[in-house]
């Protein structure tokens, strides 16, 4: 298993926590920098022609991309822990969940879309920090609702750990990297923390990682 990241990716940062969840341990983490733009490189673009990390290799075959699929190719190949409920209701919310963070929140944040605000139209880093700031508050106030549902537990669906954690996981790192004040978001603040206290969680944290700075 080959696996391709870089510590401020919060979408490899889902992969890790799952990883770490499941046991597993890549023969081969190659580092790719956003921060040097070497996600553009044609080394990397052979491997994921959409340039973004993170990236799979797992025996034959070409390699596997977008952190969700990658996770639930993991839980397939995986089983346990799961990290999907059994019932159909409950994976969906699961996933809807999950999706907030991965699918309308991230991708507006990510370093090609701030470096194109800051080329294209000009955007100085101030301005470009508050297009991030509201983006990732946004995904926060609907996660917020959503988590004073019943369904929720000690973790995001019920008492379980699930891909939904993990992606609320990554919000909070993010909410870390773009200076977001958590304390409107107590629902939300308190499912972190609790994923926060298990290991697979801590350990895959991206200033755990090599290469990362102290702190942000």
């Amino acid at each position: 298993m080959k696996f391709f990241s870089f510590w401020r990716s919060l979408a490899s940062y889902r992969v890790r926590i799952a990883m770490n969840l499941k046991g597993l341990t890549p023969d081969e983490i190659i580092d790719v920098n956003l921060m040097k733009g070497q996600q553009r490189e044609e080394a990397f673009r052979k491997v994921n022609p959409m340039m973004a990390l993170p990236a799979l290799t797992d025996g034959d075959g070409p390699a596997l991309f977008e952190s969700l699929a990658i996770i639930e190719y993991l839980d397939e190949t995986h089983p346990n822990p799961p990290l999907l409920p059994k019932d159909p209701k409950g994976r969906a919310r699961v996933r809807g969940l999950a999706q907030i963070v991965a699918c309308d929140s991230h991708p507006l944040v990510v370093p090609r879309v701030r470096e194109y605000l800051a080329h294209e139209f000009k955007f100085d880093e101030a301005t470009v920090m508050k297009w991030a700031q509201h983006w990732h508050g946004a995904a926060l106030a609907a996660l917020e609702i959503n988590l004073r549902d019943k369904a929720t537990g000690k973790h995001a669906h019920g008492d379980q750990i699930t891909i939904a954690d993990i992606c609320l996981a990554s919000q909070g790192a993010g909410a870390g990297f773009f200076k977001v004040d958590l304390s409107p978001f107590p629902n939300f603040k308190r499912v972190v923390d609790a994923c926060m206290q298990n290991d697979a969680f801590a350990r895959a944290h991206p200033l755990k990682q090599p290469g990362a700075p102290a702190t942000v």
